[in-house]
């Protein structure tokens, strides 16, 4: 048995920090099925199975209700398998029923019951939610469902096998034992974003587009081979995002640091589809941040998103920095008044901050305004 694994799509997942750049990122999360259905192809694949979550919430338009739909449809030759997540449960006249009233596309399946579903060869024990949370584990009644001999026994569920604290999403347990005790040979999870390996026969498949920094970086598929019963899995990753979301850290305490960090990063891959969240440490001299920001202006103009923090990067001025701004007069003064607050340990650290802060930005000015002087 050769299938793909996914899950959580969150079609219509909202992006409202990213502005105008929103609705790219929703519509990457459509294509990206089509990329699936494309990887499905070029594998021999027949069967995708989608471990809930295809909607990012309950009510979705009637416009978005049919988009995952119709790109599955496209997709000639797939068979998908989809169940019900905690962002998406099979409520009564909700989103499931919605679907179905609406004629899903015929390669599309709905597993909205606990009922086992033969394909050749191998039959798929699904466990859709029927409510945001769930206190039972919902993959108990595996252990029970019948399969003839030589059958392959394929879980899906969503939830958490095991606990994930803040990353994982739903509060709905799985028993960490359930492919054993329901003897199956791969347990396909959705729920967390990020791609894991539980165990030889367990795995979350992670979001095929990121949706979120500290978690997935490149949207991925599995692919899956049994052999037959009782044969370990063999499970493989299949980029097919197109966004990478990256989080990365710097520390800067030398100017030549500004220049190390813009090298590091414009290494990096694909930077006009990179989403960045980039954390600032150390301290530099006035003159070092007037270069951080030139550099983080390029970087923001060759990337798709960068948010760049710069709370933890503190102003150390130099004498030069000093008397850049003013040698010996009003502007001098008010500078060494800024520094004295910034380097005060008695002071709030909210107050020394914006000392900080001021000092730089009095820098920046008064440079501007001697470059348009020369010029």
């Amino acid at each position: 048995m050769r299938f793909i694994h996914t899950a959580d799509w969150q079609i219509g997942k909202v992006f409202r920090q990213f502005g105008e750049k929103e609705a790219v990122l929703q519509q990457a999360r459509l294509d990206v099925i089509e990329a699936i259905g494309a990887t499905a192809r070029a594998e021999g694949v027949v069967h995708v199975l989608v471990a809930g979550d295809v909607y990012d919430n309950e009510s979705p338009s009637p416009k978005t209700l049919r988009e995952p739909l119709e790109r599955m449809r496209q997709c000639a030759g797939v068979q998908w398998h989809v169940i019900p997540g905690n962002h998406d449960p099979h409520r009564p006249r909700g989103v499931w029923d919605r679907v179905r009233e609406s004629g899903p596309p015929p390669n599309v399946h709905l597993h909205l019951a606990p009922q086992p579903f033969e394909l050749a060869g191998a039959v798929i024990l699904p466990a859709p939610l029927v409510r945001k949370s769930e206190v039972k584990d919902l993959t108990a009644w595996m252990d029970d469902a019948p399969s003839g001999p030589g059958i392959v026994r394929i879980g899906l569920a969503h939830g958490s096998v095991v606990d994930f604290g803040s990353e994982g999403e739903a509060g709905n347990p799985i028993h960490p034992n359930r492919a054993r005790t329901a003897q199956l040979d791969y347990l396909a999870l959705g729920d967390w974003h990020r791609t894991v390996e539980v165990n030889a026969a367990v795995h979350y498949a992670g979001t095929p587009e990121p949706d979120r920094f500290n978690s997935q970086t490149d949207g991925v598929v599995l692919l899956v081979d049994v052999a037959g019963p009782g044969a370990p899995p063999q499970v493989e990753r299949r980029r097919v995002g197109r966004y990478r979301w990256l989080a990365e850290r710097g520390r800067l305490d030398a100017p030549e640091h500004v220049a190390d960090l813009e090298s590091r990063l414009r290494s990096l891959q694909d930077l006009p589809r990179t989403a960045m969240r980039l954390t600032l440490e150390g301290a530099l001299p006035l003159a070092a941040h007037a270069a951080l920001d030139a550099c983080l202006l390029g970087l923001q103009a060759a990337m798709f998103r960068l948010d760049a923090d710069r709370s933890a990067l503190a102003a150390r001025p130099t004498a030069a920095d000093l008397e850049s701004i003013d040698f010996d007069g009003v502007l001098r003064r008010a500078s060494d008044r800024l520094l004295a607050t910034a380097q005060d340990e008695t002071a709030p650290a909210a107050e020394r901050r914006l000392a900080e802060d001021a000092l730089v930005e009095l820098y920046l000015r008064t440079a501007s305004r001697e470059a348009r002087a020369e010029a």
